[in-house]
């Protein structure tokens, strides 16, 4: 069994390496959200060639059989590229692993070198459970130890010298009797809220919600690696805004204007009811094409995040995806007011123009480790 364990570690550590190598092209290309299952990914890897030894037919010639000469061909140099008849089998199938979320977390953490995030204040829920720990003779027939309490009347029963081998029954008595006992273990428990905003205007189009559905698995990976618990709430915004299921945040697209104070304004007010700063590790990540319906309701934003949003969260996200027809705008707005990219500012913006940036933006998103 120590020889199977130690060849399964090192098949895994094969995979790890198959998908570090890999990692930003599965990132950018997002074929691994459609594998995703309850715990796990199935993650396709590049064929992985087991060495292995092969016979040829004893009159084939070739190396160690018959005179040889410097210069002889090793294989049989009449076979042509291209020539042969064609095959009845099937071809090479790509090869799926399954690797756990956790495990993958791992892979992108090493990889982008994130460091670990340190919750912010007392932000922790104490929770309480029960641990069984130890054995006891008193307690109630649920939780009686049948094999302990065998093991006790074995024993007694061979002291006494009334153990028969050739008919062994044996009888527990109350003073044989075993349970389990148990203590409550309490334990902090960090609890965290991603609050994931999203512009879905007629500027914002399929390929833009797609680059923050990308984004977003990845950051909820990570997050959920770092968190106990961990919630998820979704909030679609035109010029007016609505809380929504996942499903419909990816898939929902409007052709009205853009006011994005609204989806603020929407997670204030979730925040106030639901996760009290003082017990919630806060996440708020807003994506964006940067059009916003007037100057006015931008000065509105900033006054919102300054009065609400960011003093709450332990960091506010703003990714702007590019798009033909946003102005990109917002952006700017933002760093204009808060000094983004200091050590003392928990504002991150995130320019992302396509795919291949999705990497770069998640660096810069978790990167800060806060």
């Amino acid at each position: 069994m120590s020889r199977i364990k130690q060849d399964h570690s090192r098949f895994r550590q094969i995979v790890r390496g198959k998908i570090r190598g890999n990692l930003k092209q599965y990132i950018s290309q997002g074929e691994l959200i459609g594998k995703q299952g309850k715990d796990k990914v199935s993650i396709p890897l590049p064929q992985i060639e087991l060495p292995r030894f092969k016979f040829n037919a004893q009159d084939g010639g070739g190396v160690g059989q018959g005179e040889g000469q410097e210069g002889d061909s090793l294989g049989d140099g009449d076979q042509q590229p291209g020539q042969g008849e064609a095959g009845e089998g099937e071809g090479e199938k790509a090869l799926e692993v399954d690797v756990t979320l956790d495990e993958l977390a791992q892979i992108l953490g090493e990889e982008l070198q994130l460091p670990r995030i340190e919750p912010r204040g007392q932000k922790e829920v104490v929770t309480e459970r029960d641990r069984y720990t130890g054995i006891r003779p008193v307690g109630p027939n649920s939780l009686r130890h049948f094999k302990r309490t065998f093991r006790e009347a074995l024993k007694r029963t061979i002291a006494i010298g009334e153990y028969n081998p050739k008919n062994p029954v044996v009888l527990p008595i109350k003073e044989d009797m075993r349970y389990r006992s148990w203590t409550t273990v309490k334990s902090p428990q960090s609890n965290a809220v991603v609050i994931y905003m999203m512009d879905v205007s007629g500027s914002m189009g399929d390929e833009q919600k797609e680059i923050v559905r990308i984004e977003s698995f990845w950051i909820n990976a990570w997050l959920k690696s770092q968190y106990e618990g961990i919630q998820t709430r979704y909030i679609i915004h035109d010029a007016t805004a609505r809380e929504v299921d996942e499903h419909t945040f990816f898939h929902t697209r409007e052709s009205g204007g853009t006011m994005i104070s609204s989806a603020y304004k929407l997670a204030n007010r979730i925040i106030e009811d639901d996760y009290p700063a003082a017990d919630w590790n806060i996440y708020p990540f807003h994506f964006s094409d940067g059009d916003n319906w007037s100057v006015d309701d931008t000065r509105t934003c900033i006054r919102l995040l300054k009065e609400g949003l960011v003093p709450v969260a332990n960091q506010f996200s703003y990714g702007q995806v590019e798009s033909p027809y946003g102005s990109g705008q917002f952006i700017k707005d933002l760093r204009e007011h808060f000094e983004v990219g200091s050590e003392d500012c928990n504002v991150v913006c995130s320019e992302i123009k396509d795919k291949d940036a999705i990497v770069k933006s998640i660096k810069e998103f978790l990167g800060a480790g806060r």
